[in-house]
């Protein structure tokens, strides 16, 4: 997993799927992107988090080679995007569920693709029925809700076979049984060892969905985090049930430790884990009925590390 790591260290050398490098980006005098570095690995699933305005589609356009940075590196396997031999056969890539011609059916949109590529028409009824759109194929796309639209986006983006697939607001449109499907279909593609970077404002199925989590504002990398240390270690607490809470309650603040009573067996602990809570126990001779790490939502890790100051 990606280790926690701020926005000026370097990233980690070779092997990545995806690697920003003191990657900037200015639009006269806003600076958009500012020293943005990052690594992903392959079979790995990221969330790329950040307030609106904060940079996201900005960096992703960047790592498509769809805008040039200002400074730093983008790159893909190694290669700045522009240098790939073949990149739809490696990259798949979803921006935005709008780029169809509307009166193209679903299927022709796809052939369209798939020939400029040099991919044959038999690729297009596999992904269409990868996304469960085959039933649609053959209507016009300006008849398509935003849900099919958003399958037909990553049919589209699936025709290479890619290694990777970049997708912007993927679940936009979508209703909860298309997302859970899109969830399921993520993890699958994951599973096989492929890569995928997901950026979206939808936190509760962010959080279910990725292992790892970039969170970005004004520009900057906030924090680079596996999903599990970050809920865990921003705000998390632990519950413990004991027959002797106030023991192991005069325990722990004898160790200068914030607690919590819950009722007459529990007690919230806060800003140590679950092994030092143990270790007092087991020296107090407390017994431990249970003993859980009750860490932060994503979204209350979101908010507290994209928080403005206040003046």
């Amino acid at each position: 997993m990606v280790s926690e790591r701020t926005a000026s260290a370097p990233p980690a050398a070779s092997g990545a799927a995806v690697a920003a490098d003191g990657l900037t980006k200015r639009f006269g005098s806003v600076l958009a992107v500012d020293a943005l570095s990052f690594e992903l690995a392959p079979g790995t699933i990221t969330g790329f988090l950040g307030p609106n305005g904060a940079g996201k589609t900005t960096t992703l356009r960047m790592l498509l080679g769809l805008a040039a940075p200002s400074s730093g590196n983008a790159s893909v396997f190694g290669r700045p995007y522009a240098e790939l031999a073949q990149p739809a056969l490696r990259i798949g890539a979803v921006l935005e569920a709008t780029d169809f011609h509307p009166g193209r059916s679903g299927r022709d949109h796809l052939r369209t693709l798939s020939r400029s590529a040099s991919l044959p028409d038999a690729r297009v009824d596999e992904v269409l029925r990868l996304v469960e759109l085959e039933g649609a194929a053959g209507r016009r796309v300006k008849g398509y809700s935003l849900g099919m639209r958003q399958r037909l986006g990553l049919a589209a983006a699936l025709l290479g076979d890619p290694e990777l697939l970049i997708l912007d607001e993927p679940a936009n449109g979508l209703d909860p049984e298309g997302v859970r499907w899109l969830r399921d279909f993520l993890h699958a593609f994951a599973t096989d060892g492929r890569t995928v970077l997901v950026s979206s404002h939808v936190l509760a199925e962010v959080a279910q969905t990725v292992d790892q989590v970039l969170i970005i504002n004004r520009g900057k990398l906030v924090i680079e985090s596996s999903l599990e240390q970050l809920t865990a270690r921003v705000g998390g607490s632990v519950r413990v049930r004991t027959p002797e809470r106030a023991k192991l309650q005069q325990a722990l603040e004898r160790s200068h430790i914030e607690t919590t009573i819950l009722d007459e067996q529990g007690l919230l602990v806060h800003g140590v884990n679950s092994d030092k809570i143990g270790d007092l126990a087991f020296a107090a001779g407390v017994p431990i009925h249970e003993l859980v790490a009750e860490g932060s939502s994503l979204e209350d890790v979101f908010l507290e590390l994209t928080a403005e100051p206040r003046s």
